[in-house]
């Protein structure tokens, strides 16, 4: 009778398998044969079964932090002032340049004085004459030649000629004008040749010493603010300048609900320019918070954010937190006692009073 090749081989391995099962060296799957080896995961379950849920720990301490608030807004001259003329003639002098550095008084623009300067001889020739008619009048009524209303007649004379006299002065110095106040002209001027009407501007004057940041403070935050408090703006064309609050709105703007704030810069130098975009940041009292991850934040049931952590008794305990700010590193919060044990693995898949155990975040645990 013959046998075929695989029966053999069947036969062959059935066998070594029975001999190897007789032995009692049995491999299962995932257990380990070492003595110390890790438990199978089966095992493992079975073994957690009926056991308090683990969370990883963190003890958390309050710090000191400085809270900055901070505003966007703009630069803003202290003033600027465009200088009309106050009578009409043709620009016949410009001593100010554009962008030139004038003082108050100085001239911007001398217009043609025309017949003004003759109209001030004549106003003074007819008060000289006035004057004489007073003098003689008054000898008179003192000698009883002539009657008081003469005399009361001759000094109104006397007052309009000294009034006129004063007019036609004035007249004659508007044909000058001058710089009100000390800061630089800003383009365009008028030129040599243009006739400027009553009204016209000679030149624009810019004082920007000091520089005003302006900003807009919402009403959460305006009651944190005073006056002279110290301030640092940084300016969008590069520098920091420090500075202080020299004013705030006591009403709010009735669209946006925010507070105008002025921040009183120093710029002797005139590095800092008008209308440049401006970041303030004022210093806020100090107060105690906690710096920490926003990982660990989580929510109760009502929809708070806050921190789950565990207290004397290895209960959980929810505590709602305020965000205060953030950095590159972490979030500041507020509203934490000043050391709590906070979860910081396993927060969200705990209830609120459970039992836990706890296992602190040390290095030999990482």
């Amino acid at each position: 009778m013959r046998f075929k090749l695989s029966y053999l081989l069947a036969a062959g391995l059935a066998g070594g398998v029975a001999l190897w099962m007789s032995s009692g060296t049995v491999v299962i799957g995932g257990v380990g044969d070492g003595e110390n080896a890790t438990p199978p995961p089966a095992e493992r379950a079975a073994e957690t079964q009926g056991d308090i849920f683990k969370v990883r720990v963190q003890t958390l301490k309050a710090e000191e932090r400085q809270p900055v608030l901070e505003i966007r807004g703009r630069t803003e001259a202290e003033a600027k002032v465009a200088v009309r003329a106050e009578t009409t003639d043709t620009v016949i002098e410009r001593p100010a340049t554009e962008g030139s550095r004038v003082k108050v008084g100085d001239i911007l623009c001398v217009l043609d004085t025309g017949p003004r300067e003759a109209k001030v001889l004549e106003a003074k020739a007819n008060l000289s004459q006035a004057e004489l008619d007073h003098s003689a009048a008054s000898q008179l009524v003192t000698k009883g030649f002539t009657a008081q209303t003469r005399v009361a007649a001759v000094q109104a004379q006397l007052d309009a000629a000294r009034a006129r006299l004063k007019e036609e002065e004035l007249e004659l110095n508007r044909t000058v004008i001058r710089s009100p106040l000390d800061g630089i002209i800003e383009s365009p001027m008028a030129n040599v040749g243009d006739r400027l009407q009553d009204g016209d501007i000679c030149a624009t004057v810019v004082d920007l010493d000091p520089m005003i940041a302006l900003g807009q403070v919402s009403e959460i935050n305006v009651g944190q603010i005073s006056l002279g408090m110290p301030a640092e703006v940084e300016l969008v064309t590069g520098g920091k300048i420090k500075g202080k609050v020299r004013y705030i709105a006591p009403a709010a703007d009735p669209d946006t609900r925010t507070f105008r704030v002025e921040i009183e810069l120093p710029n002797k130098d005139g590095k800092a320019r008008d209308g440049v975009t401006a970041a303030t940041r004022l210093p806020l009292p100090k107060q105690m918070a906690h710096k920490i991850t926003p990982a660990i934040l989580t929510l109760n049931d009502t929809g708070e954010v806050g921190i789950r952590a565990v207290d004397e008794n290895d209960m959980t305990v929810f505590y709602p937190v305020t965000v205060l700010g953030g950095e590159q590193d972490g979030v500041w919060v507020g509203g934490l006692p000043d050391e709590i044990t906070a979860i910081v693995v396993g927060q969200d898949y705990v209830s609120d009073g459970q039992k836990v155990a706890p296992i602190f975040d040390t290095a030999e645990v990482q």
